[in-house]
């Protein structure tokens, strides 16, 4: 090695850092024992900050920016250092970058399912995955805290810790929301706020900004769902008697009426399901008074007539309706009703708003959450 390279490594003139990943969050200016030259460039970029390290003490931190390395520039170093009344030799310090943008996609999940109360299931078991950002707020804290000597800190020596952090205060905030299992889909957006909210302050103690919590998926476990899934399909199946004369009418116009003994097939296959439905309904009330079913039941009546009102409603500029007043309080609960929503009835002679109509079903609906 000549002198003139020898020269050249001894003293850094220009401290600089481009990072050229995404999830790097403190990076360590490499100089291998060189000493920083005094009246060195350094350039410290936007979303950065550097750290200057004296004898593993943390001296000045500097914003972005173009700076030469003064004791004007960097006071508390030059208290340590002593240059009160000058310095032009070349000095040794750590410098360290402070990554400050913010990291997105960092995911997070539970491990086991959380038990909590339902006002529906009266207790459920449920799981809960998403994404979460963050960024470095405090930079002296965060390598106090959490960097120390590492020279080259990812997001992967953290990310564990965070979402056990996230995860371990998830079921308190979870079981205080009073939100039902099957409305969560719902509140998403709102409940992500609200974890944030609560959840914020214990990243604050590493010098870290828990921007955002997202929340992809809260779902119940398998049985749950299947038995949901059990319930959804026979909902959809409605009267068992229409739907079986709803199949035989398919059946026949498939071949132009069919024949014979294709009829007389489905009609037994119809006697048949409104004697299982007539068997159904009575075991039901045998067992709900704990007597012994009775082999027969009749078809039930037609519903009474009612008296109620029913009422047209202005949905984005189409009448949709007649709804009941349980229909109705449901439509000003979820908000698609309001008193200066228009209505209409038989006997009316033009829209009229809902205030006017329906006082007494807006007084008797609690207010939003």
């Amino acid at each position: 090695m000549g002198l003139f390279d020898w020269a050249g490594g001894q003293f850094i003139d220009v401290i600089e850092w481009l990072d050229d990943s995404n999830d790097t969050m403190v990076y360590r200016f490499e100089r291998h024992n060189n000493e920083i030259k005094y009246g060195a460039k350094l350039i410290v970029r936007e979303s950065q900050v550097a750290v200057f390290i004296n004898e593993g003490v943390v001296a000045d931190i500097l914003s972005p920016g173009t700076y030469e390395l003064e004791t004007k520039n960097m006071p508390i170093l030059t208290s340590l250092k002593h240059w009160s009344h000058g310095f032009n030799s070349p000095f040794k310090a750590e410098v360290y970058f402070i990554n400050t943008k913010r990291f997105t996609d960092l995911k997070w999940g539970t491990k086991n399912p959380i038990m909590i109360r339902d006002p529906e299931f009266s207790m459920v078991r449920l799981r809960a995955f998403g994404t979460y950002e963050i960024r470095v707020q405090d930079p002296k804290l965060f390598l106090q805290e959490i960097v120390g000597t590492d020279g080259h800190f990812t997001t992967s020596e953290i990310d564990a810790q965070l979402t056990n952090l996230i995860v371990s205060k998830l079921p308190p905030v979870l079981g205080a929301s009073d939100i039902p299992a099957l409305d969560l889909a719902a509140n998403y957006e709102m409940f992500g706020k609200f974890i944030t909210e609560k959840i914020s302050p214990y990243f604050d103690e590493y010098g870290i900004e828990l921007t955002k919590i997202l929340i992809e998926n809260i779902s119940l476990p398998a049985e749950v769902e299947k038995a949901l899934d059990r319930r959804t399909s026979r909902e959809i199946t409605g009267d068992l008697n229409a739907n079986m004369q709803y199949q035989a009418a398919e059946a026949l116009g498939k071949d132009g009426g069919g024949s014979m003994s294709e009829m007389a097939g489905l009609g037994a296959g119809m006697a048949m399901a409104g004697q299982m439905a007539n068997m159904m309904g009575g075991m039901n009330s045998a067992q709900s008074h704990n007597q012994p079913a009775p082999a027969a039941a009749p078809a039930a009546p037609p519903p009474l007539p009612s008296n109620e009102e029913l009422y047209f409603v202005a949905v984005g500029k189409k009448a949709q309706g007649p709804y009941g007043s349980d229909r109705l309080k449901a439509m000003i609960l979820d908000q698609t009703l309001k008193r200066d929503t228009l209505i209409w009835r038989e006997g009316m002679g033009e829209w009229e708003k809902a205030s006017k109509h329906l006082a007494d079903l807006f007084g008797s609906v609690p207010p939003a959450l």
